[in-house]
């Protein structure tokens, strides 16, 4: 596939609402890819030959996209934490799971223009998501979100509602509500994550505290479509989950 991407991490003032800044460029049609799940949800802007530039709130993936056609592109993306839903866009993304919404193409005051110098549009990226932060945020969120991020979803329900002083029942009110999943499905999404880099390099056996070999497999099939290993071997770059790749 003739496209490239690079990734950048967000100012530290923002980490824990942002997890990446990612961009693609794709220079050729009729490229098929599988899109997998990757635990964040996304702003896009993007600019597809033949079209008008346009800026996409897009929802938590929760299964694979096989055979979806990759235009010729050039697009930039947040990867959202899930805090930011709720802090940051002031919404719930519970309607948008598995789908995107289309924002004003002047969202955030971006630009085509943005697009042609990745450092300033993350600059500006940065300013305006520090200024969208408010000054109170219910700490057992924030706590609950740590937990999550920290432990990359290898950790049980019981142990994070012990940890947050948040009861699991009112945990999974606030996730299916906000997010339109229960908070152990985001667990599994995480550890699925955390497994794909593993995979990249080259790692066939679980790392995230799956109970067996054989749960790890049904796992990643469920969320891929295929095995751990030919997901490990992606070739011609055909899994592509936006966010998950090396930060340099």
């Amino acid at each position: 596939m003739n496209f490239s991407a690079t990734y950048h991490k967000p100012d530290i003032d923002i980490k824990d609402f942002v997890s990446t800044y990612w961009t693609i460029e794709n220079s050729t049609d009729k490229n098929n890819i599988t899109l997998i799940p990757d635990a964040f949800f996304e702003l896009v802007l993007s600019k597809d030959s033949g079209k008008d530039f346009e800026i996409w709130l897009v929802g938590l993936g929760t299964t694979f996209e096989n055979n979806k056609e990759m235009p010729i592109t050039k697009m930039f993306g947040i990867s959202f934490k899930l805090i930011a839903s709720e802090y940051i866009f002031g919404q719930p993304i519970a309607d948008i799971e598995n789908a995107a919404k289309k924002l004003p193409a002047n969202f955030w005051d971006f630009s085509e223009s943005d697009l042609k110098d990745t450092s300033k549009l993350i600059e500006k990226a940065n300013k305006k998501i520090k200024q969208l932060i408010p000054k109170e945020i219910d700490i057992r969120k924030k706590r609950l979100f740590e937990l999550l991020y920290q432990s990359k979803g290898a950790i049980s329900v019981n142990e994070i509602a012990e940890k947050s002083f948040w009861s699991s029942r009112q945990i999974n009110r606030y996730f299916n509500q906000q997010f339109g999943i229960s908070l152990k499905a985001y667990c599994n999404f995480l550890r699925f994550r955390s497994s794909y880099e593993h995979l990249k390099e080259g790692k066939l056996f679980p790392e995230q505290n799956f109970s067996d070999q054989a749960h790890f497999i049904r796992e990643v099939k469920k969320l891929s479509g295929v095995s751990p290993k030919e997901l490990s071997k992606n070739e011609n770059d055909r899994f592509i989950q936006f966010s998950a790749n090396p930060v340099k």
